[in-house]
């Protein structure tokens, strides 16, 4: 039987904390839930200590400054902490459904695979969580990829480089990895990026790890959309999106310089990169070098992040 260490980063989830952490410990497969509090200015703290002292399974911790790290510090610390042969991650104003780990126990019966990911499910918690959530993505009522894959396929298909288009991403909530493989890669999360440290955790996994496709027809879990979504309040078409996405690329365009990737995924994750770097540049520096990336890299125009949308 699976042995699972979900692994729940904590800040200001007071109204949402206890319903994750008991869709979490249901499961026979859950040997333990890991908070990591990450000084919350609401009464999560609170939460975290009652629950850790009701139900067995659940394990307390905090930074041990007692301070505020992030999400990325936060899971990082969870997994050093856990002991089970897998990890498993679920946000704190989340939760899982029934079905979460039913593909993990059939597909990890293959020593092969290293990491199972599944489709998420969308929860409208609040009206206004649901117009800003709709605003940013339409009505996405289920996060999944398009088709089956496993292996380098998976990491290809992340960037865009699949014949048929794959899907940008999937969610943290639906992943399930050996913690061996984490620890034999050395991978864990970037601490420098506050935000999208979840995308750049998945593309490097999927890089170093045997990832394969579970169940991406039907939710395994369900995102909470509510007022205080951070995946909401940057709108494309800002610097704030810019900057924010450039500091993503810019992280694993440093990370594949430090590595063997192959020639093509390399250069696609540069494109993608320099794209939203010169999109912050301003004036004729900006425009000079746009035209500049042009004739070194034609291929810019061709990728899927459209290089036109971000020189606005």
């Amino acid at each position: 039987m699976l042995d699972i260490s979900v692994i729940t980063p904590v800040y200001n989830a007071a109204e949402f904390l206890e319903k994750a952490v008991r869709s979490a410990v249901q499961f026979e497969e859950v040997k333990e839930v890991i908070l990591v509090e990450d000084r919350s200015t609401d009464h999560s703290l609170e939460i975290c200590r009652r629950l850790a002292d009701e139900i067995p399974k659940v394990k307390l911790y905090q930074h041990p400054d007692k301070g505020n790290h992030g999400a990325g510090a936060s899971r990082n610390l969870g997994i050093e902490k856990a002991t089970g042969s897998f990890i498993a991650f679920l946000d704190a104003d989340d939760y899982y459904l029934p079905n979460r780990f039913d593909a993990e126990k059939e597909q990890f019966q293959d020593p092969k695979t290293e990491g199972i990911f599944n489709a998420i499910g969308t929860e409208y918690l609040t009206e206004k969580g649901r117009r800003e959530f709709e605003a940013k993505f339409k009505k996405l009522t289920l996060t999944t990829v398009n088709y089956h894959a496993e292996g380098k396929e998976v990491f290809r298909g992340l960037l865009g480089l699949t014949p048929e288009k794959f899907g940008t991403f999937f969610t943290l909530d639906a992943l399930t990895i050996r913690k061996s493989s984490l620890d034999s890669a050395q991978l864990r999360f970037n601490v420098a990026l506050r935000v999208h440290q979840d995308s750049d955790f998945i593309i490097k996994l999927a890089y170093h790890c045997y990832l394969k496709t579970g169940n991406i027809d039907q939710a395994v879990a369900m995102r909470g959309v509510h007022d205080n979504n951070r995946i909401t309040k940057i709108t494309r078409y800002t610097p704030e999106y810019n900057q924010r996405q450039a500091l993503l690329w810019k992280s694993l365009y440093q990370w594949a310089k430090r590595n063997s990737i192959p020639s093509e995924e390399k250069k696609r994750i540069y494109l993608v990169y320099k794209s939203f770097d010169l999109a912050l540049k301003k004036g004729i520096v900006k425009y000079s070098g746009i035209l500049l990336e042009i004739i070194k890299n034609p291929e810019i125009l061709k990728t899927r992040y459209r290089f036109t949308y971000y020189t606005r």
